[in-house]
């Protein structure tokens, strides 16, 4: 219940009752109405300002976790970018040019992608820039690891073309050094044990007792196993790929036969004294690419820096061959 108000009137010296008017109560319910909506109004506009919702500070969190996911990721794309740029030193400095392989120049292990803007889908955001930049980082690792793994890929297809070529070349002696009695002639001019003229001998010459195991001092196919060739006898011939044939002359017998695959090391006969030859002994040559070459270049395989060196001094003199 409202309360009843009262003023003096002098007039008639008496307290009157104060009659409040209806429009006048209508205009002050609207003053207060509006006065209210505008503090209200003011109020939430402030606090929207200043005071964060409960979502607002939720989406703040989020966006604040991303951005720090972001640097995160940045941080893997740099140290992945470190790792792929050790890798990609050693394959241009040690790999290919160990196989001969022209290194991978660095605009195409960095090339970017032309075309359309393949980042639009991100633009207009408030970390555009960031989420941009960070997408094109991963698009580059992702396409330099593909160049680096198709280099791989090459470098181990030359691997086993080396390894195929390292194990095919004749690179052993074919007659072990403890069946040896000497190593009797080298590669050179030699005096002809029948006509005594001083002639080129094309081979290398190893004195060891009849029936001494001959080994294929590379990988290859046996191409002849007969006796069909001129002054050489029961003889052998390998073809190693790559341009060299080895052939094992004066034979007592073959281990081997035509077509047949043998590997370094293999027994693939005996020595003998057949064909042109003044006592038992190998007679060895080497070709490459059809042309005879100086078979001592190729023995690494089997002798020690000692052996070698004396091997060595004793093909380099001027005497008689043994066929």
């Amino acid at each position: 219940m409202s309360k009843v108000k009262y003023y003096y009137d002098p007039e008639t010296l008496s307290y009157r009752k104060i009659e409040r008017k209806k429009g006048n109560t209508i205009k002050f319910g609207m003053v207060f109405l509006l006065a209210s909506a505008l503090f209200g109004f003011l109020f939430v506009f402030i606090a929207s300002q200043y005071i964060e919702s409960p979502r607002e500070r939720a989406l703040k969190h989020e966006l604040t976790n991303l951005q720090l996911q972001y640097d995160l990721l940045n941080k893997r794309v740099d140290n992945a970018f470190a790792a792929l740029e050790s890798v990609e030193e050693r394959d241009n400095s040690i790999y290919r040019l160990y196989f001969e392989a022209n290194p991978i120049p660095e605009e195409q292990r960095r090339a970017g992608f032309g075309g359309v803007n393949r980042y639009q889908k991100y633009e207009g955001f408030d970390n555009s820039k960031l989420i941009i930049e960070s997408n094109k980082r991963i698009d580059q690792l992702q396409k330099a690891i593909v160049v680096q793994s198709r280099s791989l890929d090459e470098i181990a297809v030359l691997a086993e073309d080396k390894e195929k070529f390292l194990s095919s070349i004749p690179a052993i002696q074919p007659v072990r050094n403890k069946d040896l009695k000497h190593m009797a002639s080298g590669y050179g001019y030699r005096t002809d044990p029948f006509t005594k003229v001083r002639k080129f001998h094309f081979g290398m010459d190893f004195t060891a007792p009849r029936g001494t195991p001959v080994y294929a001092s590379g990988d290859g196919v046996v191409k002849r196993a007969d006796s069909n060739s001129s002054g050489y006898g029961k003889h052998i011939r390998i073809d190693h790929g790559y341009g060299y044939v080895s052939l094992y002359a004066h034979l007592y017998k073959y281990n081997v036969k035509a077509n047949q695959k043998v590997k370094r090391g293999d027994l693939i006969g005996y020595v003998g004294s057949t064909g042109r030859s003044e006592a038992p002994h190998l007679h060895y040559e080497v070709f490459k690419d059809g042309d005879r070459i100086n078979p001592i270049n190729f023995y690494y395989g089997n002798l020690t820096a000692e052996e070698y060196a004396r091997l060595l001094e004793k093909a380099s003199l001027e005497n008689q061959s043994l066929d």
